[in-house]
């Protein structure tokens, strides 16, 4: 069964073809620029995503030696697409990383609304998300809320180009007005935020065998595909990507290490009762508990900067000088800006070295580098809690060899690595394959066609080295007061 599966990421557009037996042929790629019209905005234009989209899948189908059998969309998630009765954008798509409603979310904030919110939905309040771009459109820009006829996101948007169809995927659909229990809209969340005025606008999340349109005339004409051809919206790229690595069922886990390291596993119930961190989505299977860092693979790019190497590889190559636990040396790596937000929250976290002394070399600075990321994705592993046995790690840092390994060594699991190049794409195509029955189920299509390149088993020695140094990095990153904050 040929399929074209799109992923449509912030910056970077891929479509992705497989072959009847699942092998991935052919890949495009486009981009659509993120615009910063102020320093705390990020906006695309709709239609230049959906012309990327369009000459990716183009290009694709040009490549694909056998026909078409469906086209699958994932894409980044949240933010707000908004759309007229026409389907037409009201104005560019504030994205999931715009910061102008920053403002609106520090009110709710004081008013205690995030941690009620997360005992419904299960997932965190931040500028990103629709509710706060919404209210803050409403108050700074009312014509763009006005004339919208339905707040989509980026997947939603490339669906109703492709189909017509106004819909949204219940994983983009549950932050942050799904109550997780029902799997519907909460009508006490909308209330919590003062936001009754914004039901008409939400699309009712599709689930299972809902997820199906056909593709429209005037999008088949520009794809170069048949009128008809099933189009299916697929869950948002976190969630295809831990399905692309076979992270389907409770115990496997995923690892994202990209511009956020994205660690995440399948639950069977949402948590509403922990701590509030996290992001919960709703999946055909049960439910997706994802922690996405806001500081990751970014810190190895500082560390290249400040230690005058040119490359992560060449960072690796320098860190492995040093010998396991970098000397005494113990790096928190909270870098961002914005502090950080999982596995826990504070804004004001900030970078720390501790161990420091006359001794310590930049093979040992590299090291610790290294080691303060990993035992970041020990941390995540921890606070989903459940018997984890295995973490598959993908994006750009995952082809480092050394931090893969060292992954393992920290957080005592097997750590695989998947031979597909784009692993998004592969999650959006299981869920077409199941979607149009041509697979029962995910795990099925998971057992098939993931194909593993290599996995690293935690050494003995080093995962005792790396247990005890947990322990002291949790203390130290729950202690340092108070994260070097400017009066």
């Amino acid at each position: 069964m040929g399929a074209i599966c799109v992923d449509a990421g912030t910056s970077v557009i891929k479509a992705v073809g497989y072959d009847r037996r699942g092998a991935e042929t052919a890949v495009a790629r486009g981009r659509a620029a993120v615009r910063r019209p102020a320093p705390d905005r990020a906006e695309q234009d709709m239609h230049e995503v959906w012309a990327a989209v369009a000459a990716a899948v183009r290009e694709v189908r040009e490549a694909l030696a056998e026909p078409v059998d469906f086209v699958a969309v994932t894409a980044q998630g949240d933010g707000a697409w908004l759309v007229d009765a026409s389907g037409e954008p009201t104005g560019p798509a504030v994205l999931w990383n715009d910061g102008r409603a920053a403002s609106v979310v520090d009110r709710w904030a004081a008013a205690g609304l995030p941690e009620r919110a997360f005992r419904v939905g299960g997932n965190p309040t931040f500028p990103g998300l629709p509710h706060a771009i919404l209210t803050w459109l409403r108050e700074h820009e009312p014509s763009r809320v006005e004339n919208a006829a339905a707040c989509l996101t980026c997947g939603g948007w490339v669906f109703s180009r492709l189909t017509g169809r106004i819909a949204v995927d219940a994983s983009d659909a549950s932050a942050p007005f799904l109550d997780l229990r029902t799997r519907r809209y909460s009508p006490e969340l909308l209330a919590l935020f003062g936001m009754a005025w914004a039901a008409p606008l939400l699309p009712e999340p599709v689930e299972h065998g809902d997820r199906v349109a056909p593709l429209g005339a005037e999008a088949a004409a520009a794809l170069g595909l048949p009128a008809g051809t099933p189009v299916v919206l697929a869950p948002y790229d976190i969630a295809t990507t831990a399905f692309g690595v076979g992270a389907i069922e409770p115990g496997q886990a995923c690892g994202i290490l990209g511009t956020t390291l994205c660690t995440e596993t399948t639950v069977a119930e949402p948590p509403l009762d922990g701590e509030p961190v996290g992001v919960t989505l709703a999946l055909d299977t049960g439910y997706l508990r994802a922690f996405p860092t806001l500081a990751g693979a970014d810190v190895l790019h500082w560390a290249c900067r400040t230690l005058g190497v040119p490359d992560p590889e060449a960072l690796a190559v320098l860190a492995a000088r040093s010998a396991p636990g970098a000397d005494g040396l113990t790096f928190l790596p909270y870098l961002s800006p914005a502090g950080e937000r999982v596995p826990f929250t504070d804004p004001a976290a900030r970078g720390t070295i501790t161990g420091l002394t006359l001794n310590h070399g930049p093979e040992h600075l590299a090291r610790a580098v290294f080691e303060g990321l990993s035992l970041v994705v020990r941390d995540c592993l921890d606070t989903i809690g459940g018997r984890i046995e295995d973490l598959r790690v993908c994006g750009g840092g995952a082809a480092n060899d050394f931090w893969a390994a060292l992954i393992a060594d920290v957080t005592g699991l097997p750590v695989h690595r998947s031979a597909d190049r784009e692993v998004g794409a592969r999650g959006a195509h299981f869920t077409g394959l199941v979607a149009t029955g041509a697979r029962t189920g995910l795990a099925e299509a998971a057992r098939e066609l993931v194909r593993l390149r290599d996995t690293f088993t935690p050494d003995p020695g080093r995962a005792g080295i790396y247990h005890d140094k947990f322990t002291g990095f949790r203390a130290l990153r729950s202690g340092v007061p108070p994260w070097g904050r400017h009066a």
